[in-house]
């Protein structure tokens, strides 16, 4: 019995092929169409999540439509862990109103 499988052989056994693939050592051996089963998870509705206490980081914004006009300061509170995360989160969503903006400060939220 062979133990060494060819390079074919083992692109058949990882990506599947249309045609059937047939080593030197065995010519007789076909290897049947790889069988894929989809299964889908249901959620019920009455699943009941517990509710996990997140960490919040709160993002201080200087924003202003005007260059070198009237700025305005705005808070932004991310549900992240991750500073630069959390920053980024709160530019974009400032940009969508503002068009210049500067971030000022990203601290942890108490409470």
């Amino acid at each position: 019995m062979k133990n060494e499988i060819t390079e074919k052989e083992m692109r058949w056994a990882l990506f599947g092929v249309s045609e059937p693939v047939v080593s030197a050592g065995n010519k007789h051996r076909k290897h049947p169409a790889p069988q894929v089963s989809t299964i889908l998870s249901v959620k019920s509705e009455k699943q009941i999540t517990s509710k996990v206490f997140t960490s919040k980081l709160r993002v201080k914004l200087r924003v202003s439509n005007e260059f070198e006009g009237k700025m305005y300061e705005i808070v932004h509170e991310a549900d992240t862990l991750s500073s630069l995360v959390a920053e980024q989160e709160a530019a974009k969503a400032a940009r969508k109103k503002y068009r210049f903006v500067e971030v000022i400060s990203v601290r942890q939220c108490s409470g």
